[in-house]
């Protein structure tokens, strides 16, 4: 057996504030716990392995949040399956988030079912800020280092993400996307 080489007190920093959240959104994704521990292992074993070629990108945490979606939406694919459709466990989660966020600017809804199609069909950056932000429950802060992304990018995607799924469903609603914690 080949001795792994000795990994830096970087990477295990890295590891410690990023293996959670990357694993709650590989789960949200494939709805399966053990399958999501094993891709996002698999990930950062790439990581470790790249480490020295990942430090010298030029934003390491957007590159290493681009490689786990990136296998995120491969096993999607093995598996046969689209990583945002309507009818995924995920979207349920974000709707009911939404939903609560914003309760009496959708109490006008009888069903949430308008609400499917305009949270599927919005950009990836602002779907994954919706599903970061309120379906995983992470703090904007927390956001902007998962994506690797500026607070301010964070909540602007929430802002235009709220406005968008208003827009499509008719609806005004306040789209301040401040931490509420």
């Amino acid at each position: 057996m080949v001795p792994l080489p000795q990994l830096p007190k970087a990477f295990w920093a890295f590891h410690d504030q990023y293996y959670r959240a990357y694993r709650r959104y590989a789960h949200v994704h494939l709805g399966d716990p053990h399958a999501a521990g094993e891709l996002v292992h698999q990930v950062l074993m790439h990581l470790a392995m790249n480490w020295a070629h990942l430090m010298e990108e030029a934003n390491p945490a957007a590159s290493a949040w681009a490689l786990l979606k990136e296998s995120v939406a491969g096993e999607l694919r093995i598996q046969g399956r689209k990583p945002a459709v309507p009818e995924t466990a995920m979207l349920q989660l974000v709707v009911r988030a939404v939903l609560e966020s914003s309760r009496q600017e959708f109490e006008v809804i009888e069903s949430a079912l308008g609400l499917y199609p305009a949270i599927a069909r919005l950009p990836e950056r602002q779907f994954d800020v919706m599903v970061l932000r309120y379906v995983l429950g992470f703090s904007t802060d927390t956001v902007a280092r998962i994506m690797g992304v500026t607070e301010a990018t964070v909540r602007s995607h929430c802002h235009f993400a709220r406005r968008k799924i208003a827009r499509e469903l008719g609806i005004a609603f306040d789209t301040d996307c401040d931490d509420e914690e």
